[in-house]
């Protein structure tokens, strides 16, 4: 039993001692003592101690030592090493003897088999004696464990040393501004063997102020001890894109430039992304689009991310070309963001007048099955209706609207509408009126107002303007005053003064009260036909109907008078009305009346001296 427990002592002492190579056993004089003691008394049965020179690579017996050929390391009576062989058991002096009483060997008087453990092996350095300066380390063995090598004391100030320096890194790098001389160097005097655990340790840390965060990364990446990973790089730019500091971000970003030059591959989208991001959210965005021009020198593939923070950033700045060619290679790439961030494009790139650019986003998103905000589509159909070119494009737009989405989209309808007017594409503004009236949203006066206003400017056919009207009322609206209006200056447009004039004689009994504008189109198409008499019978009339004239309204008809019937004796009792009622002529309308009575009263002159003659 002895046997197999020196065996397994002897193999834990070797590894234990293998691994820590600093330790004073290695070392070229030394001195083994060691002892066994029984379970049964704390008296040792072994004691043996030598003197010796001990090499690197020593040995234990095993169980069954070769002892013809095996060179045992262990000194004879503090002689020289030499053979152990067979005779050495009938020494008396020897080492190793055999009790035939006993019935068993002993090494250095060995207790027999019957101990059933080891309580205690020691070896040591130096003599086995209190007063050597060497103590003895011991080496406790459990029956169940595995024993143990006490270097306490050197772990411990090793341990306390590299605590110690870096508590005093940490405290260097959380002070700002009271560095002597530069960081490195103050770095450098600490004298830390610093490794990735130490790099992760102060990324970690709370309060360390940016710039010195990217100085300490930047010296300890060139540091044989750390090499620089992904991981690293994620948790350094976590910390300053968190931060408001500009400066901060600009020194990372350089810092990644060169990290990249001299390790190829280190860099993933997720550590750029986080960059752009920064920038994106303080608008600078020509320096979002260089970290976004360089993925492909970095080897690495733009994601969706990457694409949006890139928009996000030129749009606030209100670069939108560049915008727009981002999302180009955005859509080229099929890397579509989530559908809030896709409506956000679509809304920034609207915002830039680059409606035809946002409308290619919206028809990748519809291909994708890509629900977008409704928000985000209204704000598409007004950019697009903006331009005369791509109103047809909101028409499709519009087109695509749900049941549901429809009972919420009157305001894009209308907008739709208005441009198709402003194109003179009537006919497809009345086709879209009548999509309305059968799946919503419900239009109202302002829908029916411009296909009328518009019907009414062609001037071509004044029947169609009727038959809006007639399909208004019969929805149960009531035209305004603006409805007649536009009514009545199409029929002037067309010369059809009575016609016209019906129209205002069905307006006086829906509406109590009309406005100067209704009346005042219906003078001046007299007026243009030289109808005075009619258009002063208007005027009279609105006055009657509690319309009060504008400055307008007498300035137009006293100019009229002046210019195309001479009549300077009632334009010159319209000016007095106009000073009874508190309005002023302006001096060249009163010029013109002047000039008109003179040339009649030259001709009446004329006259007189041509009848004397």
């Amino acid at each position: 039993m002895w046997r197999s427990t020196i065996h397994v002592a002897r193999k834990s002492v070797l590894r234990r001692l293998g691994a820590k190579p600093e330790h004073p056993l290695f070392q070229n004089t030394s001195q083994v003592c060691f002892s066994v003691e029984s379970p049964l008394s704390r008296s040792p049965h072994l004691l043996a101690s030598t003197n010796r020179n001990l090499p690197n690579s020593f040995t234990f017996f095993s169980s069954t030592p070769n002892f013809d050929s095996e060179e045992s390391v262990f000194p004879i009576n503090d002689s020289t090493p030499g053979h152990w062989s067979a005779s050495d058991f009938d020494n008396k002096n020897s080492p190793i003897s055999w009790d035939p009483d006993k019935g068993s060997s002993s090494v250095f008087g060995e207790v027999d088999d019957g101990f059933a453990d080891v309580n205690d092996f020691s070896v040591g350095i130096g003599f086995p004696n209190e007063n050597s300066e060497n103590a003895d380390i011991p080496l406790n063995v459990g029956e169940d464990a595995e024993p143990e090598v006490s270097v306490e004391k050197e772990e411990k100030v090793d341990e306390g040393d590299l605590v110690e320096k870096l508590e005093k890194m940490l405290s260097l790098l959380q002070s700002s501004g009271v560095v002597d001389g530069s960081l490195e160097s103050s770095l450098e005097e600490i004298g830390l063997n610093i490794t990735a655990d130490h790099v992760m340790k102060v990324l970690e840390t709370e309060y360390v102020p940016g710039e010195n965060l990217i100085e300490f990364f930047s010296w300890a990446s060139r540091k044989a001890g750390v090499v620089v990973t992904a991981h690293m790089l994620e948790s350094l730019t976590g910390v300053i894109c968190s931060g408001e500091r500009m400066r901060d971000a600009y020194a990372l970003w350089g810092l990644l430039k060169d990290l990249e030059e001299k390790e190829t591959g280190v860099l993933n989208p997720d550590v750029l992304n986080s960059l752009i991001s920064f920038f994106a959210r303080f608008g600078k965005g020509k320096a979002a689009y260089e970290v976004f021009n360089k993925f492909e020198d970095f080897c690495c593939e733009p994601n969706s991310d990457t694409y949006y923070f890139t928009i996000e950033a030129l749009s606030r700045r209100k670069i939108y070309d560049w915008a727009c060619s981002v999302c180009l290679k955005m859509l080229d790439a099929q890397k579509l963001p989530e559908p809030s961030k896709l409506g956000n494009i679509i809304s920034f790139l609207s915002k830039g007048k680059k409606a035809r650019d946002a409308h290619l986003v919206y028809t990748a998103a519809k291909e994708n099955n890509i629900s977008l905000p409704q928000t985000t589509i209204i704000s598409l159909i007004k950019s697009l209706c903006e331009k005369d070119e791509d109103v047809q494009f909101a028409v499709e737009v519009v087109r695509d609207f749900s049941t549901k989405e429809r009972k919420h989209a009157l305001q894009s309808f209308s907008s739709v509408i208005k441009g198709l007017c402003r194109i003179k594409d009537v006919q497809e503004a009345k086709n879209l009126l009548q999509s309305m009236i059968k799946a919503g949203p419900p239009p109202g006066n302002g829908v029916f107002n411009t296909i009328i206003t518009a019907l009414s400017k062609q001037g071509i056919n004044m029947e169609e303007a009727i038959e809006v009207l007639k399909m208004m009322e019969g929805r149960g609206l009531k035209p305004d005053v603006y409805t007649y209006t536009v009514i009545i200056s199409g029929y002037v447009r067309m010369c059809e003064m009575e016609k016209a004039y019906k129209v205002l004689g069905e307006a006086k009994k829906k509406i109590t009260k009309l406005s100067t504008a209704t009346y005042h189109t219906l003078i001046r198409g007299f007026c243009k036909l030289e109808q005075f008499d009619k258009a002063l019978g208007l005027f009279s009339e609105m006055k009657g109907d509690g319309v009060q004239p504008n400055h307008d309204e007498y300035n137009k008809l006293i100019q009229s008078l002046c210019l195309n019937s001479l009549d300077w004796e009632k334009a010159e009792e319209l000016l007095d009305e106009m000073k009874a009622n508190g309005l002023h002529l302006n001096a060249i309308t009163k010029g013109l009346i002047r000039a008109v009575k003179e040339i009649e009263q030259e001709g009446v002159e004329t006259m007189e001296i041509t009848a004397s003659a």
